[in-house]
């Protein structure tokens, strides 16, 4: 049974930095992929970055350059690390993990992680 579980969440400045950590547990093989999401209140989902099973990352135009996806590969650990954060990126960070190669579809999810970034 595949499970996922967000850590790292927190209350920070403006300007402030958090490092999220996401651990998938139950994969058996290393043909799965990983993403970020994140939903404010009042507001629908939005999606921040993911990593395919072969390693590639994508990002959300609007979190470049600030975000940044780290995998561990031995440890089903997917890391987001968030710079110059900003009072509009609080929301819960949700974690996603699907059993492919590529992935736009995620079946697993975590219960979510809040953030809160406050000037």
């Amino acid at each position: 049974q595949i499970q996922v579980a967000e850590s790292g969440g927190g209350s920070v400045l403006a300007g402030g930095t958090l490092k999220l950590s996401c651990v998938a547990s139950g994969y058996t093989g290393s043909t799965y992929c990983m993403a970020w999401f994140r939903q404010a209140p009042g507001k629908e989902r939005e999606w921040i970055a993911s990593i395919d099973s072969d390693g590639s990352k994508r990002y959300a135009e609007s979190m470049k350059g600030r975000f940044t996806l780290s995998k561990d590969n031995a440890k089903h650990t997917l890391t987001l690390q968030m710079n110059s954060l900003k009072p509009e990126d609080t929301a819960l960070y949700y974690c996603a993990s699907d059993v492919d190669s590529v992935c736009y579809d995620y079946q697993y999810w975590g219960q979510g992680t809040q953030v809160t970034v406050s000037s």
